[in-house]
C-alpha cells in the first residue's frame, strides 16, 4: 500500500510454491507428498466434475489420498455452500483442500479452510470473521488465527483469486458479497496448467481474461500505486493484449493460455501486495454478488467507462495504459472498449441482464464497497455514484 510518493509497504503473500506448466496430477501428487498430506478433499464445479474427465482422472491419480469431492458450489458462492463444503471436508478428516475451478470455487475453498480452523458451522457464526471497511476504504479485518489445513489451487479461469488472501462470499440473507481474509487463507500452492483450462467455457475464459486486464488497468490508474506495482501491471497488460486475443482465435493454443495465466499472476501481485483497486472492481463486486452478473462480464461492461470517468484525475497515469493497449495517443477508455468488443464480450448492462431501473440500488451497494473510497476520482455520495453508473452503456 502506498504511503506517499516514493514510499510503500509491500505485503508479502504466504503462497509457498507456484507450479508453472506442470500437469495437474504430477504437481498435485508432488505437493501432497512433499508436505506429508494424505487426505485431500477436492472442491470443483459441477460441470468440471460431471461433464469432463478431468476430476475423475485426478481422483484416480490421487488414489487413497483422495477422501472426497464437492461439486455443488454456485456462482459467486454463498455462506450455505461454504458451510456445506466445510461439513463434508471435516467429516472426511481432510488435511488438504484442493480447489479446481474459477474465482467462486477458489474463494469458497479459502473460507472453508477458515471454517475448519475455527469450527464454524452456522451462518451466524461466520459474522465475527468478516472483514469490515472504514469510510476511507481501509480494511478492518478481525484478529484471528489463520487456517492450518492448506489450500492448493488449480485455476481454470483468469480471475486471479488464487493469488489473493481474501475470499468473497455472498451473504444470501442480505444479497451482498462480503469478504473474509487472512494472509494464511491464500493458497499454499498454486498449479498453473493451461491444459486443464481447455475444459473452461470459452466465454468464461475470455471474460475472466478481461478481468485480469482490469486488475492491471486499475493498478496502473491507481494514485496509490508504486514503481513495483506499475511495472508488473504494465507487463501483465501488454502480455494479455497479445495472448488473450490469440487464445480467442485459437482456443487450443496452450502457449497462449499459459502466457495468459502468468500474466494474471503478474496482474494480481500488486493487488495482493496492498495496491487498491477502484470503481470498476467496486461496481463489479455488487453487480456480481447482488445481481448475479459473472465477474468477467462486470469488467467487460464497467472497465472502459471507469477509465473515462477517472481520466480528469489520473490522465497522466492513463497514458501508460494507452501505450500498453497499443496507442499512446488514443484515450485508454476507447482502446479498452475496442479490445473488449473484438473479443466478442458484452459491453452493456442490458447484455448482462441488468435492468437500468435498478441503478439506484446498485449505487447504494457500490458506495459501501471498500474500493469506491480508493477510486482516483472521489465519489462522495449516492447521487455522484448514480451519475457514474448512468454512463455505463
Amino acid at each position: 500500500m502506498s504511503l506517499e510518493p516514493g514510499r510503500a509497504v509491500h505485503a508479502q503473500s504466504a503462497t509457498e510454491r507456484i507450479y508453472v506448466g506442470e500437469p495437474v496430477a504430477t504437481a498435485l501428487t508432488h505437493e501432497l507428498e512433499s508436505t506429508g498430506r494424505r487426505r485431500a478433499f477436492i472442491v470443483c464445479s459441477r460441470t468440471l466434475a460431471t461433464a469432463t474427465p478431468a476430476v475423475a482422472a485426478l481422483q484416480q491419480a490421487l488414489g487413497e489420498r483422495h477422501v472426497g469431492t464437492f461439486h455443488e458450489v454456485p456462482p459467486h458462492s454463498s455462506r450455505a455452500a461454504v458451510l456445506a463444503v466445510a461439513a463434508q471436508a471435516r467429516a472426511a478428516g481432510a488435511d488438504a483442500l484442493v480447489a479446481i475451478g474459477g474465482g467462486s470455487i477458489i474463494d469458497t475453498t479459502k473460507v472453508v479452510a477458515l471454517c475448519l480452523k475455527h469450527g464454524l458451522t452456522t451462518h451466524e457464526g461466520m459474522d465475527a470473521y468478516r472483514v469490515q471497511v472504514d469510510p476511507q476504504g481501509q480494511r478492518l479485518p478481525p484478529a484471528f488465527e489463520g487456517p492450518d489445513v492448506p489450500v492448493i489451487a488449480v485455476p481454470t479461469t483468469l480471475s486471479g483469486a488464487e493469488f489473493y488472501e481474501t475470499g468473497g462470499i455472498t451473504n444470501e440473507r442480505e444479497c451482498r458479497k462480503q469478504s473474509f481474509g487472512h494472509r494464511r487463507m491464500v493458497p499454499r500452492a498454486i498449479i498453473l496448467d493451461p491444459a486443464i483450462t481447455l475444459h473452461t467455457p470459452h466465454w468464461l475464459w475470455i471474460s475472466t481474461g478481461v478481468r485480469a486486464i482490469d486488475h492491471a488497468v486499475e493498478t496502473l490508474g491507481s494514485l496509490r500505486s508504486n514503481a513495483y506495482g506499475d511495472a508488473l501491471a504494465e507487463s501483465a497488460l501488454r502480455t494479455l493484449v497479445e495472448a488473450l486475443p490469440r487464445s480467442h482465435v485459437q482456443p487450443h493454443d496452450l502457449a497462449a493460455r499459459g502466457r495468459c495465466m502468468t500474466a494474471t499472476w503478474q496482474s494480481m501481485t500488486p493487488l495482493a501486495a496492498g495496491i487498491p483497486m477502484g470503481i470498476s472492481h467496486a461496481t463489479g463486486h455488487v453487480l456480481g454478488g447482488s445481481f448475479g452478473v459473472s465477474h468477467g462480464h462486470t469488467s467487460c461492461v464497467v472497465a472502459p467507462s471507469s477509465l473515462a470517468f477517472n481520466q480528469g484525475f489520473n490522465g497522466e497515469r492513463q497514458l501508460r495504459i494507452s501505450a500498453s493497449l497499443g496507442d499512446a495517443h488514443a484515450p485508454a477508455s476507447a482502446l479498452l472498449d475496442r479490445l473488449i468488443r473484438s473479443l466478442g464480450m458484452p459491453r452493456s448492462l442490458a447484455e448482462v441482464g441488468f435492468d437500468r431501473r435498478d441503478i439506484p440500488r446498485l449505487a447504494e451497494g457500490v458506495m459501501q464497497d471498500r474500493w469506491t473510497a480508493t477510486n482516483p476520482r472521489p465519489i462522495e455520495n449516492v447521487q455522484q455514484m448514480i451519475a457514474f453508473l448512468e454512463t455505463l452503456p
